[in-house]
């Protein structure tokens, strides 16, 4: 019995043992594989690194390792303290070196955060439109929209003649594009009697997000129709629409 004893507890140890020995021999082969070779230690991210983390927090996601100089880029991070004062621009996934153009200025970030994520299972598309088919231009990234589309005879085939009707409501608006406002002449700016919110100028490109069958509906009525935009948010009436003819505008 005590033999018994005594021979699990060696067979134990000298797993142990041989645990620790192949370790050894792992960590003396990468040592190995790099002798006469010229190696630069750099940071390698070993747990996800979410957008936005803040440079002196990434120190608990990364450890150093030493990697062949011809194997790093030019932007690998060798010192943590060269990100001081940036965050991740995106996330970063395990197994990746760390690099500096992955970091950015807090301030660059936040201009991106415009754009708005697309929901699962829907896809983006871009219409250029007039201001004033875009509740002149007081359309923003995060808003919903209804989307009127009209379409003339020569469309339609129809004998009563153009139908405009309120195709798709509540769609997600994921990025506006704009050219900036002219700014007004001094002169005309002191005799103003108040401040007003200047037009924007030129066209807008609106890009929402929706589902591959209402994709088509939308790039139909711009390619052959007209489109105007409302703006139309979550609690917002959606009831009553129908295609509308000229019998229908004064009925």
């Amino acid at each position: 019995m005590k033999a018994r004893v005594l021979g699990a507890v060696a067979a134990v140890v000298l797993a142990i043992v041989g645990t620790m020995l192949l370790a050894s021999y792992v960590s003396g082969a990468d040592r190995r594989a790099l002798k006469g070779v010229d190696a630069v230690s750099v940071y390698v991210v070993k747990t996800r690194i979410p957008a936005a983390t803040a440079a002196d927090k990434v120190g608990d996601y990364v450890e150093s390792e030493l990697m062949p100089a011809k194997a790093v880029p030019a932007d690998a991070v060798t010192n943590l303290d060269s990100l001081k004062g940036k965050v991740a621009s995106v996330d970063l996934v395990q197994g990746e070196q760390l690099l500096s153009s992955r970091f950015v200025d807090p301030a660059a970030l936040t201009k991106d955060e415009g754009k708005k994520a697309v929901p699962a299972g829907m896809q983006e598309v871009t219409i250029s439109l007039d201001p004033e088919r875009v509740v002149g231009g007081q359309v923003a990234a995060g808003d919903t929209v209804g989307i009127v589309i009209s379409l003339d005879s020569s469309v339609t085939g129809n004998p009563p003649g153009p139908v405009t009707h309120m195709t798709l409501q509540k769609v997600l608006v994921t990025n506006v594009q704009t050219a900036a406002a002219k700014a007004a002449p001094a002169s005309s700016a002191k005799n103003s009697a108040a401040p007003t919110n200047a037009a924007p100028t030129g066209t807008i490109l609106v890009t929402v997000a929706r589902k591959a069958a209402d994709i088509e509906k939308i790039v139909f009525g711009a390619e052959f129709g007209k489109i105007w935009l409302t703006k139309e948010p979550s609690n917002a009436d959606t009831s009553g629409t129908r295609p509308l003819t000229r019998y229908g505008v004064f009925g």
